[in-house]
């Protein structure tokens, strides 16, 4: 088998392949085989049918089908290993001959988006600097606070409803005789916006055994976006009774006897967060310094049609801004992930089945799932390769951080050991450094015409 590449773009290229006829001819006698094995031709027993006898009763053209799309996954996938290149899509395949002769060849061109290559720098002189630590007061308040909502009551109140209160509520949504929902005993909390445009300002001052109507544009369904008139009725209202700040709520709340013990403790936690903060906010920066050291092209197919996936899930493909804002941050995960994927070959990066576990664990947890119940979902979805990929990029940055020059804005050395146990909570409209968002494509189209005219034109994965 002979293979050429002619380079489309930095990131598309077109194989030719050719396949010599004694190459080919193992399959087409297999082709053969199989065929004289499912036919059942007067004269012949089964499986004994001469090979002439099979073109003259279903053409040269069925086994010519058979046999190419049984080799030609094959054929494609060693050009491919052959000159070193890494599919991003599926291929777009033409025949370009066919053997429709005794001792013809096979040919065939495919296009395809692939892995980009492009000349890894020195990273090891890499310096940034990032805020300095500050755990503030308002920061370790804020977790009080949260402690404190956790072991609150709720209590019956007699007053009007207001911003926080958690009312009971019968809900009615319908659109002129047509009733669109119904809900009942459904808990809200006011002033959580989680439910109806409205609903927040029509609770506000009612009391239980009240009703209250308005309108209000639907949020889902086939009917969303229209305004509806709604008609809830208030069941019943509670608020939040919190407990006291003093030594019994912090036997209740914690492992220690004192507020004073506890306070500290949620102390040294907000500072252990804001460090973790500082040594996330180091990754991005040296990350970002890396993808401005190299020029990495990306195939603008792949950005788009994943542009228009993100774009289609939040029904925003009217808006352009956000359309922009999507794209830049698209381009960036590709570049980023192909930069980590080039690391990973260049050091020789290998992943133990240690740190696999130990990220599959922490993954689970991220999930809320049990770890096992979620290595065995992740194996069925053939995830794992996935999975050892992540946590090669994760090494292969991780070697960067260890080499980069890391200092705060008061000239103090950062630790990056703050940045261990990264969980990962990155904002919604971005893909954390070292997601995978694209997925190599190999599999080829199989031929479905058996008239040797129709076989011979393209076929498009």
């Amino acid at each position: 088998m002979k293979s050429a590449v002619e380079t489309l773009t930095p990131t598309r290229v077109k194989l030719t392949v050719e396949v010599p006829a004694a190459d080919l001819k193992p399959r087409l006698d297999a082709a053969y085989k199989s065929i004289g094995a499912n036919v059942q031709i007067p004269g012949f027993r089964k499986g004994k049918v001469p090979n002439r006898i099979i073109d003259q009763r279903f053409g040269r053209g069925a086994v010519v089908q058979e046999a190419v799309n049984e080799a030609l996954p094959e054929y494609y996938t060693q050009a491919m290993t052959e000159n070193d290149l890494t599919p991003l899509s599926q291929p777009e395949v033409n025949l370009t001959s066919l053997p429709m002769e005794e001792g013809q060849d096979l040919a065939f061109e495919a296009e395809v988006d692939i892995v980009p290559q492009f000349e890894l720098p020195d990273f090891s002189g890499i310096e940034v600097q990032v805020d300095p630590v500050q755990a503030s007061e308002e920061d370790v308040q804020t977790r009080i606070d949260n402690l404190r909502e956790r072991f609150g009551t709720l209590k019956p109140i007699k007053r009007k409803a207001k911003t926080g209160d958690h009312l009971t509520i019968d809900l009615t949504a319908t659109i002129g005789d047509e009733e669109i929902d119904s809900v009942t005993g459904v808990s809200y909390e006011i002033g959580s916006g989680t439910m109806l445009d409205g609903l927040d300002t029509a609770l506000r001052g009612t009391k239980a055994g009240e009703t209250v109507e308005f309108q209000s544009p639907l949020a889902g369904g086939d009917r969303k976006g229209e305004k509806a008139d709604v008609t809830v009725t208030v069941q019943a209202a509670k608020e939040r009774e919190l407990p006291a700040l003093d030594d019994e709520f912090a036997q209740l709340a914690s492992q220690f006897d004192t507020m004073d013990e506890l306070r500290a403790d949620l102390a040294q936690q907000a500072e252990q967060g804001a460090r973790f903060e500082q040594g996330v906010a180091a990754r991005d920066k040296v990350l970002e310094a890396m993808l401005e050291m190299v020029e990495i092209p990306v195939p603008d197919s792949l950005v788009e049609a994943e542009v228009h996936r993100h774009l289609e899930g939040e029904d925003r493909l009217e808006d352009d801004e956000h359309r922009a804002e999507v794209t830049e941050s698209t381009k960036k995960a590709m570049q980023t992930q192909f930069l980590l994927d080039a690391l990973v070959k260049r050091d020789e990066v290998e992943v133990d089945q240690g740190e696999l576990i130990e990220y599959i664990m922490m993954t689970a947890q991220q999930y809320g799932m049990n770890a096992q119940q979620f290595a065995q979902q992740i194996d069925q979805q053939n995830q794992v390769p996935a999975m050892v990929a992540e946590v090669g990029r994760r090494k292969a940055l991780a070697n960067v951080l260890e080499q980069a020059t890391v200092t705060d804005t008061d000239g103090n050395v950062v630790d990056l050991d703050a940045i261990e146990g990264d969980d990962d909570e990155d904002a919604d409209e971005e893909v954390a450094p070292g997601d995978q968002v694209v997925e190599a494509g190999d599999e080829v189209v199989e031929v479905e015409d058996t008239e040797a005219d129709t076989a011979e034109e393209s076929a498009r994965a």
